[in-house]
Formats: structure tokens, C-alpha cells, sequence
């Protein structure tokens, strides 16, 4: 729709007479009224504008919104625009409204009271109308309208959620026991500590560390089979531990020759973190004296043989 700028009051003197102290001269306050649209459709969103210009001393007052109760309504807050305020008090009101009717629809605002020492005038804001067309079509009568729906409408149940919960529990269940039945140790693959540490020695040994010249990390890998081997035997121990802490509670377990694996674990500190050099032979005794220690233990902790009848 084109904008125009409908004028519906002229600008010219309040005709309002004044009230209570001291006069104005009848010139000395000025108002007008436009709207932004002649013509709007149901809901849509137009302006009031009120302008008034009063004496610079002088206070005005704009109504805060149209009257509720009209079919004209405020969307959004009272905007205050002030064009001169040195000569004069030249200010406007923007009023954002929508008209909820069709036809011709009043705007019902209040007075605008310009207050000064000694007296007030009110400005009557009566008259206001816009023209609201409707957006139906011309001939309405073969549509027709939907039955009011019930105050409450019944809704199926979601059956379909009760199934995919169903399944969400079965595929958590088979998941919860492959998971267990993952960490669950084989029997076939449950090894003695004993088994095992002779099987890594024989691997270490086929490894050809030695005759390749890596003989440090010979030697530390067969200390590494050894106190893996203790740990498994003897809960107290960790592999965090180190080699001091180690031989301080190996103490506790007469069957480990203690002297023997603190030299052991020595050497291989010093190979390991000291830059100690091994040669073929001493790197070989080591690993010798490693599996010793294995040999030992798991002799002495087996239970002695029934004397013959």
C-alpha cells in the first residue's frame, strides 16, 4: 500500500478552554494529528503521530497508549520524538497501533494535558478513525468453516516408543555381556607365572639380541620378564615400583634370594639410565642370573615331596 500521511487534525490553536491559574496566549499552543495509513487490513501495523508545540517553559503530556478496550490496540510502546526544545517545546508522540475489526474503526486516545506554572490546557485527541478492509474474498458462502475441535483430544499411544525402548535395553544387555565376557579371562589362556616367564626367557633367547649387539636391551628386557614375573607372583608389588623399593619388599618373601636380585636390578640401572656399557658376556649373566632367580623362587615355593612309604 502507497504511504501517505493522512492530516487529522490541523495544526492550528488548542481549542480547549484553560483550567485553574494563568492564561496562554491563544496562538501559543499548536497540535496535529496524522496517521501513516488511510486504509489497512486487519492486524497490520500502522501509525499516530500527535504532534505539539508549546511554549519552551511549558510540560507536555501524551497519553500512553490507545484505550485497550478499543478495537484499535498499541503493538508496540509510546516513542517521544523532540524536534526543538530551545525555542520551543515542539515535541511528537508515535504511536505503533493495529486495528483488530473491519470497517471504519475508531482510535481512542486520551487528552494531551500541556501543563505550565499557573495552568493547563487539554488538547482533545477525538475524531481519529482509519478504514479497515477485509482480505476475504467478495462471495464467502461456499466455504465452509471447520467444526470447532473438542476440548480434549484423544491421542494414540506411542506403541512405537514402548518398541524402540525395547530394543534400545536388548542392545545395551548383548553389549553389558560382550563386554564382560571380553574382560573375562580364557582358561586356555590363564598361564603360570612360572610358564609364562620361561616362555618370554626362550623368546629373548631366539631373539638374537645379543649376537646383533643390542646387548642393553637384552639385558633389560630380561630383567623386565623378571619383575613382571614377581608381580604376578607377589600381589604387594607393583611395576611403578623402583628397583630400591623393589628389593626393600622382596624382603618379605624368604623364597626369592634377595642379594641376587638387588645386584641384578643394579646392573641393569646402570645400563639402562647410566650409560653403563655391557659386554657379551656380562650381558648374558645377567639374563642368566635373571632366570636364576625365577628358578629359584618357584623351586622354593613348591610344596615339599611325600617321603616314600
Amino acid at each position: 500500500m502507497k504511504r501517505l500521511w493522512t492530516l487529522a487534525l490541523l495544526l492550528g490553536p488548542a481549542a480547549a478552554s484553560a483550567q485553574g491559574g494563568g492564561q496562554l496566549p491563544a496562538d501559543s499552543v499548536r497540535y496535529g494529528v496524522t496517521t501513516s495509513h488511510d486504509t489497512v487490513t486487519v492486524g497490520e501495523a500502522f501509525e499516530v503521530r500527535v504532534r505539539v508545540r508549546a511554549p519552551v517553559d511549558a510540560t507536555i503530556r501524551f497519553p500512553e497508549q490507545p484505550d485497550s478496550t478499543g478495537t484499535v490496540q498499541a503493538r508496540d510502546p509510546r516513542v517521544i520524538q523532540i524536534t526543538d526544545s530551545i525555542q520551543a517545546r515542539d515535541e511528537t508522540a508515535v504511536y505503533r497501533v493495529s486495528a483488530w475489526d473491519v470497517e471504519t474503526q475508531p482510535i481512542i486516545l486520551p487528552d494531551v494535558v500541556v501543563s505550565w506554572t499557573g495552568g493547563e490546557r487539554r488538547i482533545p485527541l477525538g475524531g481519529l478513525e482509519v478504514f479497515v478492509r477485509s482480505v476475504l474474498p467478495a462471495d464467502s458462502t461456499l466455504r465452509v468453516p471447520k467444526p470447532a475441535r473438542p476440548l480434549w483430544e484423544p491421542r494414540a499411544f506411542p506403541w512405537w516408543l514402548l518398541a524402540a525402548l525395547l530394543a534400545a535395553a536388548i542392545i545395551g544387555a548383548l553389549l553389558w555381556w560382550w563386554w564382560r565376557r571380553r574382560r573375562r579371562p580364557r582358561a586356555a589362556e590363564v598361564l603360570d607365572p612360572y610358564a609364562q616367564a620361561q616362555r618370554e626367557f626362550n623368546r629373548l633367547d631366539a631373539m638374537g639380541l645379543v649376537d646383533a649387539g643390542e646387548r642393553t636391551r637384552f639385558a633389560a628386557l630380561a630383567v623386565e620378564v623378571l619383575r613382571d614375573y614377581l608381580v604376578a607372583r607377589y600381589p604387594d608389588l607393583s611395576l611403578a615400583l623402583t628397583s630400591r623399593e623393589v628389593v626393600a619388599m622382596i624382603r618379605r618373601h624368604p623364597t626369592v634370594p634377595a642379594e641376587q636380585l638387588s645386584r641384578v636390578l643394579h646392573e641393569a640401572d646402570l645400563a639402562k639410565f647410566a650409560g653403563f656399557s655391557l659386554v657379551e658376556e656380562r650381558a648374558r649373566n645377567l639374563a642368566r642370573d635373571a632366570r636364576g632367580i625365577v628358578e629359584h623362587d618357584h623351586a622354593a615355593s613348591q610344596p615339599p615331596a611325600q617321603a616314600a612309604a
